[in-house]
């Protein structure tokens, strides 16, 4: 028997309506914040990137694909891991429909890994993705995005990550945390070479033949990437999170597989 609160569509209704007066603020208070970062300042890229595509090597300008705008999504997949991040996996699920909405905006969406690109391309081709996805292996990109780090500020224990010096090392023990076990057997490293790297995205613009860096998200500032969550946080137990829960998409059960 549910313990949730149950009442008639006469309360139903008017505890929805206000609900929908904070659904509405949050949605105006969400065009705000989108304007705001529109208004971000840009700076200059002054640093020439070389990155490894399927169409060879490119610069950052060559990411672009001809468009004027430009959307990284920094995918935790370190050259030594033997598959990609669950979680970034989990994400990159739903590029693949937004590909080509975007690139008809002027806009193109690319994955960018430190992990060699027959590495990427492989993982790629197992998930099934066609989305673009470059890898920055051997080069200065990744860290200087801040979602990746060296061993050197790994030991420090003062990494810059989101705006902010953090330490990620374990406690003592922690590794034995079967959550920590679980993620990084699952792409076949220790926790400091599994988080090392970190997830986020970035923004730039081209014009004028001049790269621009516009803005850069980390941590639960890219949520609204996971297209999941969206839908769970509209579902009668909302995200109901225990451990790690979520797998690479061939990696569930399956009776779970509306394809079985």
């Amino acid at each position: 028997m549910t313990e949730h609160k149950i009442g008639t569509r006469e309360e139903w209704v008017a505890a929805r309506l206000e609900l929908l007066k904070a659904e509405k603020a949050l949605t105006r208070r969400g065009d705000e914040l989108a304007r705001m970062r529109q208004e971000l300042p840009w700076v200059r890229i002054e640093k020439e990137y070389r990155f490894e595509t399927d169409e060879g090597t490119a610069s950052l300008a060559d990411l672009f694909r001809g468009r004027s705008q430009l959307l990284v999504y920094h995918f935790m997949f370190g050259p030594e891991y033997t598959a990609g991040c669950p979680s970034c996996s989990a994400i990159a699920d739903g590029f693949n429909g937004s590909v080509v909405h975007l690139a008809n905006h002027d806009v193109t969406l690319c994955a960018v890994s430190r992990a060699p690109l027959a590495k990427l391309d492989a993982y790629k081709q197992r998930m099934g993705w066609s989305f673009p996805w470059a890898s920055s292996f051997g080069g200065d990109f990744n860290y200087d995005f801040h979602v990746s780090h060296t061993e050197e500020e790994w030991r420090s224990g003062a990494v810059e990550y989101n705006f902010r010096a953090v330490d990620l090392r374990l406690p003592e023990g922690g590794d034995e945390n079967p959550f920590i076990s679980e993620i990084t057997s699952s792409v076949g490293t220790d926790w400091p070479t599994y988080r090392r790297e970190g997830p986020g995205m970035s923004a730039f613009a081209l014009e004028d033949g001049v790269v621009y860096h516009t803005y850069s998200a980390y941590e639960r500032g890219i949520d609204g990437l996971w297209g999941m969550y969206q839908w769970l946080d509209r579902a009668p137990l909302g995200r109901n999170e225990t451990g790690l829960w979520w797998r690479r998409h061939d990696e569930y059960k399956s009776g779970n597989d509306l394809n079985s």
